[in-house]
């Protein structure tokens, strides 16, 4: 059987869209010629010292930026400038949009993106990621992009998908019609359709969160905690505790095997730490799409209207039984 590759899939599924331009076929190939090159470098990180270590610099959210980070995102809006059909694009590691205003007079999409999630990992040699999400815009074409076209609620995403980097690199996206991965081959510099299809179980056997925090997290948060840990043959508890501290890599082994992954508020944190434009509301399409669920504890996270870019929320995401039993502390 011929195997599937990650461009002839996009060309393919273009069809199931009548009158469709090519543009958000022409995005995933920008996304997937930036991620093959980011991949590069990471391949290079215990090797090539120049881009191990920080940056010198600290992004909007106060956090010191990794080498790769920077370089990430630099090819990411590099790579979606080229093609001519993104008006601007947001990123975690900006204090603002970058708008493509004048160079690209007909773009209609914008896009928001982490170009590197979870780079305080890279180090440890630890799987990191990148989370992409793709909007039309809602300003006339032509015009120059504005604040308002970043700011949607996550049920406006056309599409919305993450790229892991571990033991090999994966592609995972959706566009709102299912879920399916694609692992890539650096002999030949191709992503294969590996799993077509994705879809989380329904109950799973392991909860992700960080527990050096629970002391600092709201009751009902503690008290699930403490259920997973009980002992209870009927439900097959106690459930496995895993956290990587890698939000792609939790998520894509919770999407495979079954779990929930959970970033609540804490005293420290009382809006949560997770950003809803470029990670919560990625992963809440995706994990819907594969038959999940996602909220921040009080409503459907693609239901937020974001007030900000940087907009943080808490975050709860997985199996949908274990998401709704949550639900009930």
């Amino acid at each position: 059987m011929k195997a599937t590759t990650l461009g002839e899939f996009i060309l393919e599924k273009q069809e199931d869209f009548p009158g469709s331009s090519g543009d958000l076929s022409r995005i995933l190939s920008s996304i997937r010629l930036a991620a093959k090159i980011v991949n590069q470098q990471i391949n290079k990180a215990g090797l090539a010292k120049h881009i191990l270590g920080a940056a010198g610099s600290e992004n909007i959210q106060g956090e010191e930026q990794q080498k790769l980070d920077v370089y990430a995102d630099e090819q990411f809006i590099k790579a979606l400038r080229a093609r001519g059909v993104v008006c601007g694009i947001a990123s975690e590691e900006n204090d603002d949009y970058v708008a493509f205003d004048g160079t690209i007079p007909t773009a209609k999409y914008v896009v928001m993106i982490d170009p590197l999630d979870g780079s305080s990992n890279i180090d440890v040699n630890v799987s990191i990621g990148t989370i992409f999400s793709v909007y039309k815009r809602v300003t006339p074409v032509g015009t120059p992009v504005q604040l308002e076209d970043f700011l949607q609620e996550g049920n406006k995403q056309v599409a919305a998908g993450y790229v892991v980097y571990g033991s090999s690199t994966m592609l995972v996206y959706t566009t709102g019609n299912g879920v399916n991965g694609f692992t890539y081959d650096p002999g030949i510099g191709v992503f294969f359709l590996s799993h077509p299809d994705m879809r989380i179980p329904d109950d799973g056997r392991i909860y992700s969160i960080n527990e050096g925090n629970l002391k600092a997290c709201p009751e009902n948060i503690k008290n699930y905690v403490a259920y997973c840990q009980e002992s209870d043959k009927a439900t097959k508890r106690p459930y496995s505790g895993r956290y990587i501290g890698s939000l792609v890599a939790d998520f894509h082994r919770n999407l495979i095997k079954g779990g929930i992954y959970i970033y609540p508020s804490t005293a420290k944190a009382p809006n949560g730490k997770l950003r809803l434009l470029y990670e919560c509301n990625p992963f809440a399409f995706i994990a819907e799409q594969a038959g999940g669920k996602a909220t921040d504890g009080e409503q459907r996270i693609m239901d937020i209207q974001p007030t900000e870019l940087h907009q943080r929320v808490p975050f709860i995401v997985g199996s949908k039984n274990m998401v709704d039993k949550l639900l009930t502390f």
